[in-house]
């Protein structure tokens, strides 16, 4: 289970949020068996999501972020809730890249940078908010903080990580996303740059022992912080039968119809692989309710 904290300056001039999603990107690491540099490129887009999530105020609220940009991976998805639970896939996990020049996982490669990432928020009204950015890096922190820039007009400063051991298990994953407020002066700007121009890595400060707390008010060291809530997220996939059923129903009657002249047919949910099997019968059932 992850931990999630946001906070606020004293002087209500920012915000700063920050997770420890470690068993989050564990678990999704498991479920699509992803090799390292797919593990970090999934687990960072299920970090943004997180913490992006986390800032919905409708208990009903959702936000998916997708990833196109014409890499080997494919599309990169991640879905979460407004308590930051999580869920996603990466439509192929078993890219094999060389380091980058900077001796890193190469999720830029992978991912690639001819496309767009593609937010959607699903806020209870009668049509969702959508919008889609190019891709700058394909890094995905820098999309991220490309996206509020151009489509929120919100100034904000965006880390994600995921460490790969040697065992190819997760040994750290985490993200901190710093915001400023319409009000902000040009000296709290100033304040801070300062504070994260030598600011270590989030999965850095994650291995030395820091929690979510401690790595907001080292992010901003310049500032009093006042903590404003946290919470536990954790990899949740929604996924029931009557979803699938539903899903299949909305394929259209001369789908089912092909459907039904096979004696099973079986639907893996995208973000847990769960399986749902649907016989013959079962199949023109639906057709009935189509």
């Amino acid at each position: 289970m992850g931990k999630l904290v946001r906070c606020v300056s004293r002087e209500g001039t920012l915000t700063v949020m920050a997770v420890d999603s470690t068993d989050i990107v564990s678990q999704a690491k498991r479920i699509h068996n992803t090799l390292p540099v797919t593990s970090a490129a999934l687990g960072r887009l299920l970090t943004a999501a997180c913490l992006m999530g986390s800032a919905l105020k409708g208990d009903k609220d959702s936000i998916t972020l997708r990833l196109n940009g014409g890499g080997p991976a494919g599309s990169v998805v991640a879905v979460s809730d407004s308590k930051g639970n999580v869920r996603g896939y990466i439509a192929n996990p078993n890219v094999k890249l060389p380091l980058n020049q900077l001796g890193k996982l190469d999720v830029s490669g992978a991912v690639g940078k001819n496309g767009t990432l593609t937010v959607m928020k699903d806020l209870g009204l009668k049509e969702p908010y959508v919008c889609s950015n190019p891709i700058i890096s394909g890094e995905i922190a820098e999309d991220i903080t490309s996206y509020f820039a151009v489509s929120e007009q919100i100034p904000t400063v965006c880390a994600l990580g995921v460490l790969v051991d040697v065992d190819l298990s997760i040994k750290a994953a985490g993200g901190l996303i710093i915001q400023l407020l319409p009000f902000a002066s040009e000296e709290t700007i100033s304040t801070v740059e300062k504070c994260i121009k030598n600011l270590p890595s989030v999965t850095t400060m994650l291995s030395d022992g820091l929690t979510p707390v401690e790595i907001c008010r080292r992010a901003l060291s310049l500032f009093e912080l006042d903590l404003l809530d946290e919470s536990e997220p954790k990899y949740k996939c929604n996924c029931s039968r009557r979803r699938v059923e539903d899903a299949l129903i909305s394929t259209g009657r001369q789908e089912l119809e092909s459907m039904a002249k096979d004696e099973k047919t079986e639907v893996s949910c995208h973000f847990c692989n769960k399986k749902f099997i649907f016989t013959s019968t079962q199949i023109k059932e639906l057709l009935n309710k189509s």
